[in-house]
């Protein structure tokens, strides 16, 4: 590399960069109720089981009120939300399966 003598920069005033020690975040605990939403969403969506959906619903409820992290949880749960009302829509506002006797 070249100097130049319009070179500002001081190569003897350069510091070399410390990284300043942090502890990292705490691990916060498993939402289990949150877990168990999305589970029972998806089987009630999936097989429509009217009782994994309503279970799902529960399951949110729950979930929404001990919530610990705002940012993931609530991804969470509105995800859980939004399964347990396609599959109560589904199950109950779809259409019937037809009985050929």
């Amino acid at each position: 590399m070249s100097s130049s003598g319009s070179d500002p920069r001081l190569p003897s005033a350069a510091k070399p960069f410390n990284k300043a020690p942090h502890d990292p975040p705490p691990e916060l605990p498993v939402d289990y109720s949150g877990f168990f939403a999305v589970l029972c969403a998806v089987v009630g969506v999936m097989f429509r089981y009217k009782l994994g959906s309503w279970m799902a619903l529960i399951f949110c409820a729950q979930s929404l009120v001990n919530m610990k992290n705002i940012e993931t949880d609530l991804k969470q749960i509105s995800m859980a939300m939004m399964f347990a009302i396609m599959g109560l829509m589904t199950n109950y506002m779809g259409p019937r399966p037809s009985s050929k006797t």
